[in-house]
């Protein structure tokens, strides 16, 4: 990397003009080892800031602290993102770096200029929601991320639980500042926010009960440790201690200031009803899509694709016999009891135990559709009991860098009488195999690529992605029954509606009971899933179009393979064109595509 590294500060142009077409491509190859080693050495210095992120891919730095919350951590992050973006381009030129690099290049230039033009709009997120809150988020972390291997990371773990105190009280006094200022959350949040909160403070050492969650995954973990019984029972009343005393208060100060800022919420509101809230909409739309598309035309798709999927289902309703109306299929599905799994542990552990069957039948026929599988495993989870309220119906852990931790797909299984059978299968598809996990499990394993984008993602590409999986399967023949392929159009008009939804919420100023009634109309989704849902919408704004936009986008481009290669289209080949490089905004991966069709064409 030295040599890399010296060739690149000698002037490069003239001797690339000189030289023969051998020597340019060593040029070419040594600057794109020092971008590189720039671009991993940005990453890291990016992480080190976020000591849970370091946790999350497996890395025991900072192993003792939580992140920063303040809005000066942000500032100080934006002003190293600067920094880098500008020595990159003092360093290196894009025509003098291979297609690979100059791919890299330009993602890491398009995700700094992304980011300061949405820095504009930071006192405008809210960090506490019905999507979820700190106060979820490091219980989660402790628990599924901290490893204790030694006495050291014991120690750490007691740390971090001292350490919460302070991240409390860092997001009670923004959630203060932005309440002066106008940003007030939606009254939905309070309630379910709180109640998350307090579930975490049952059990001992907080009461006279069973250990409580933290409390029982520390003895777990200390309790497998090579270590003396009085170093145990040490490390144990340390973390009693924190618990009870700076974990505690962290939590009650956080608590306070949802109970102090609660009164002053007037209702729910799309963004609309912020200080620029159009503005910072426009912004949130472009980083969901990695488009220029307005909140009018993507409107107009979702009302497109919810009329076309609705027809799907109309030959569903047919094929199965049914007779009467679309809607009347609707809670036919959503009320009869053959589609529902018992409301008991043993319900759960049947849908747990399906979704793994349904993972398993997609790993046997992948290898006819990808020529490259993940090699991290993928696990199935439940939700756990403390998070259920907040914790979305469905989504995917990744795995840690190392690999040591493997991919996980969760299931919010909160009220089994609100889970739809037909949707199992579907929803397998999309979070574990062949979504997320074949794509960003994969991503993570990529060779040659800079952390960044191993480690990164854009929304269109990771969630269009999911979606296109959700009808992949049924080409793979995951879906047994036309109840299992109806299951997966729920989910498809499901993503078609967020289009809808999300802009009919935060610019044409949709109120919660009208988002609710158009979703109930148009889906077989459960009363428990739409109301969870319109939140996560009026919380998270622009995300929710993310999906479809990015499925209908990969949809057309293999279209456009099939029908310009025609016999020699292969799907595998196809599937790594789109995979290959990992995660790309929309219109990059439209040239990944155009170039793998030009070279078969060649080939």
């Amino acid at each position: 990397m030295r040599l890399a590294l010296a060739l690149l500060l000698t002037p490069a142009l003239p001797l690339a003009l000189a030289a023969p077409a051998a020597a340019q491509v060593a040029l070419a190859n040594a600057q794109d080892a020092a971008l590189l080693v720039f671009m991993d050495q940005a990453f890291d210095a990016r992480v080190m800031l976020h000591p849970e992120a370091l946790t999350r891919l497996g890395f025991k730095t900072g192993y003792d602290r939580l992140d920063d919350y303040t809005d000066a951590a942000d500032v100080r992050e934006q002003k190293l993102v600067e920094r880098q973006l500008r020595d990159m381009r003092a360093r290196f030129e894009p025509g003098k770096l291979g297609e690979n690099a100059r791919v890299s290049y330009r993602l890491f230039e398009y995700d700094a200029e992304r980011r300061r033009e949405a820095f504009a709009f930071r006192k405008l997120r809210f960090p506490v929601t019905t999507n979820g809150s700190p106060a979820g988020a490091i219980p989660v972390l402790l628990i599924n991320n901290h490893k204790i291997d030694t006495d050291a990371d014991a120690e750490a773990y007691i740390a971090r639980l001292r350490d919460t105190d302070r991240v409390m009280r860092e997001v009670a006094a923004t959630m203060r500042d932005q309440a002066a200022a106008g940003v007030i959350p939606n009254k939905v949040n309070f309630a379910p926010a709180r109640n998350d909160a307090k579930k975490i403070l049952v059990g001992a050492p907080f009461d006279d009960g069973p250990d409580s969650t933290l409390m029982a995954d520390f003895r777990k973990k200390v309790g497998a440790l090579d270590a003396p019984a009085a170093t145990k029972e040490r490390l144990l009343a340390d973390a009693r201690a924190a618990l009870t005393g700076p974990f505690r208060r962290g939590y009650g100060a956080l608590i306070a200031a949802l109970d102090e800022i609660e009164p002053q919420s007037k209702g729910n509101f799309g963004v609309w009803n912020l200080p620029d809230g159009a503005a910072y909409y426009a912004d949130r739309l472009k980083a969901s899509t990695t488009t220029d598309l307005t909140a009018d035309q993507i409107h107009d798709i979702g009302l497109t694709q919810v009329a076309a999927i609705r027809q799907e289902m109309e030959a569903i309703k047919r094929e199965v016999g049914f007779e009467g109306t679309l809607e009347q299929f609707f809670d036919h599905i959503r009320t009869d009891p053959q589609f529902k799994y018992p409301n008991s542990e043993a319900g759960r552990e049947q849908y747990l135990q399906d979704a793994r069957a349904v993972i398993a039948g997609a790993m046997a026929a992948a290898p006819r559709y990808f020529s490259v599988l993940p090699k991290a495993a993928l696990e199935v989870r439940a939700v756990e009991k403390w998070r259920e309220a907040t914790a979305s119906t469905a989504f995917y852990n990744q795995p840690s860098a190392d690999g040591t931790r493997p991919g996980i797909y969760y299931v919010n299984l909160v009220d089994m009488n609100q889970t739809h059978k037909v949707q199992v299968a579907a929803i397998a598809a999309h979070e574990g195999a062949p979504g997320h996990h074949f794509q960003i499990a994969r991503q993570q394993e990529l060779a040659g690529i800079p952390k960044f984008r191993k480690f990164g993602g854009y929304g269109a590409y990771v969630e269009g992605w999911g979606l296109y999986s959700e009808r992949l399967a049924n080409e793979m023949g995951v879906y047994k029954t036309p109840y299992d392929r109806f299951g997966m159009l729920s989910l498809q008009v499901w993503r078609a509606i967020r289009l809808v939804l999300d802009t009919g919420i935060h610019s044409k100023r949709w109120t919660r009971e009208q988002a609710i009634a158009y979703f109930r109309a148009n889906s077989s989704v459960s009363d428990t899933d739409i109301a969870r849902e319109v939140d996560r919408y009026f919380n998270w704004p622009g995300q929710a179009t993310s999906y479809m936009v990015g499925q209908l986008r990969i949809a057309e481009l293999r279209a456009r393979a099939e029908r310009e290669l025609g016999p020699r289209f292969d799907i595998r080949e196809f599937h790594e064109a789109i995979l290959g490089e990992g995660a790309l905004p929309l219109n990059i991966l439209d040239e990944q595509v155009e170039r793998y069709i030009a070279a078969k064409k060649r080939g």
